[in-house]
């Protein structure tokens, strides 16, 4: 794997402060989402994101990392992935996520890529049909890495990835864009040999590329990170800065 699957530090971290500005919409009349508009002489026409969000789904980080996007000129659409089944913040340390993986809460709504994969497919259809994007980003928190890397097939032009899990090394060797990844120092789902393999794979598909080290992190820190603690802000800042830069770049 190019990472692993996730594990319980994918659940745990700190809320953030906030009021979010944007608005719930439904996706194929089916999937909730949360829509960020950027103000009129600041959007960036024809130009959205896709935010694929970490296993706690559409919540007050996730919606205030959607903002940001739009204050920055990207019309961003936050998808529920989990079918109205995300995870709560700090689950207990007898959590089983790969259970909750497999089969959901209720043990009959798995997010399984046969399983999340149609419901990003009908993001990325709303966006364009719906919403007039000619040219999409996307952005993947840990759990939706997999998705924005799965999907470039069905659209993504340009990827941004933040402490990646469960990506295939099969899957990375497929993309067809740009793509960036945020890497924490500190993380046993996407550790050091598994980002040297990341780097080892990009460099032969030849799309452009970056991979960014965060030290005195750990997993989850671009969402979820205690930003009371001086290092933790500043990485999670500047990994959002890094996403900002390379759509910049290469999505306009």
């Amino acid at each position: 794997m190019a990472s692993n699957p996730p594990g319980r530090c994918c659940t745990l971290g700190t809320l953030h402060d906030g009021t979010p500005a944007g608005k719930m919409v439904r996706v194929a009349d089916k999937y909730d989402a949360y829509l960020a508009s950027p103000a009129p002489e600041k959007e960036h026409k024809g130009v959205g994101i896709l935010l694929i969000p970490d296993v706690i789904g559409i919540w007050q980080n996730s919606k205030l990392i959607a903002d940001q996007f739009a204050a920055n000129g990207y019309l961003t659409l936050l998808l529920d992935v989990f079918n109205g089944d995300p995870l709560k913040l700090n689950r207990p340390p007898n959590f089983n996520i790969m259970d909750w993986i497999n089969h959901g809460s209720t043990g009959d709504n798995p997010h399984t890529k046969e399983a999340v994969d149609p419901i990003v497919v009908q993001g990325i259809k709303a966006l364009k049909e719906k919403y007039g994007v000619k040219r999409l980003g996307a952005v993947g928190y840990c759990f939706g890495a997999k998705y924005v890397v799965r999907h470039y097939k069905n659209g993504i032009d340009v990827g941004y990835v933040a402490h990646p899990s469960f990506v295939e090394e099969d899957e990375l060797a497929q993309i067809t864009g740009p793509l960036a990844i945020s890497a924490a120092e500190t993380d046993l789902i996407f550790p050091a040999e598994n980002r040297h393999r990341s780097e080892e794979i990009l460099k032969k598909v030849g799309q452009p590329y970056q991979i960014n080290l965060f030290s005195q992190v750990e997993h989850g820190f671009a969402v979820r990170g205690d930003i009371s603690v001086k290092a933790q802000k500043f990485a999670k800042e500047q990994a959002f800065l890094q996403a900002v830069t390379w759509f910049d770049e290469y999505l306009l």
